[in-house]
């Protein structure tokens, strides 16, 4: 399998839907995902691990404590600022980067037949759901970030297999207008330094922009070595995101009921 996208990443787009991707891509083409109403959604589970809301207004943090169950979290990821009521517990926060697809086009290396150094022979194809035990396995093993055992319904993942072992994969995760995000770009360990993570990557992304939309990706803070490589196939950084999980204090009998 070997896409070159032949036409150029749009440019004709509102850039600001990327500050908030998760509430634009909940409302727009990830409708059937979603779970929620108001100014409280989230990803089905088995999909994805998301939550959003419009903006970071008090608002809207208390929609989404009324609609949060005492025993369960909410993950936010963002560039808008993340400033919750005092109704919520942070268990978790990291720093991170929004990066955009700023080259022409996206045009994945060609794969040898046959890897050098174990003489398995090398293909690339797209996923499917016989798949979905190896992609658990390696997302376990790689930890590239949040994975469910039906983020493969949200489309476009490819991998690259040695014989029968899958050891590199990517797809699309956030979909806000126009926009199209790649994620859970991983390589198992004895498959690195073959550049596999840029082809994946650009496989991807030049089906995205096959489809007229633009592509983008996250990355955190502390990943120099990814952003090193994203940066040389055609990605700048955007912004700063935030990522963060947060647990509902209190009794907040209205979603327990």
């Amino acid at each position: 399998m070997s896409l070159t996208s032949s036409r150029p990443a749009s440019t004709d787009v509102d850039l600001t839907v990327l500050d908030n991707a998760a509430w634009h891509a909940l409302n727009h083409a990830h409708r059937e995902f979603a779970e929620g109403s108001g100014a409280a959604r989230r990803y089905r589970p088995d999909v994805s691990v998301f939550h959003a809301t419009p903006d970071d207004e008090p608002a809207s943090w208390d929609e989404l404590y009324r609609a949060t169950p005492p025993e369960e979290s909410v993950v936010l990821f963002r560039a808008l600022p993340l400033t919750p009521t005092d109704d919520w517990e942070l268990q978790y926060s990291g720093p991170g980067f929004q990066l955009l697809f700023v080259a022409d086009r996206a045009q994945p290396p060609a794969l040898p037949a046959t890897d050098p150094a174990s003489g398995r022979a090398v293909r690339l194809r797209p996923l499917i759901d016989a798949d979905i035990p190896a992609m658990t396995a390696l997302v376990a093993l790689t930890e590239p970030g949040p994975f469910r055992p039906r983020t493969i319904d949200l489309g476009g993942y490819v991998g690259i297999f040695h014989d029968d072992e899958l050891v590199a994969m990517a797809g699309q995760r956030l979909r806000p207008p126009g926009f199209c995000e790649i994620s859970a770009v991983c390589t198992h360990p004895s498959a690195r330094r073959r550049g596999y993570a840029s082809v994946v990557t650009l496989q991807v992304a030049a089906g995205i922009i096959d489809r007229g939309e633009r592509p983008f990706l996250h990355l955190a803070a502390s990943n120099t070595a990814a952003m090193a490589v994203y940066e040389r196939i055609g990605f700048e950084v955007r912004t700063e995101v935030g990522f963060g999980v947060y647990r509902p204090l209190g009794a907040n009998t209205d979603a327990a009921a």
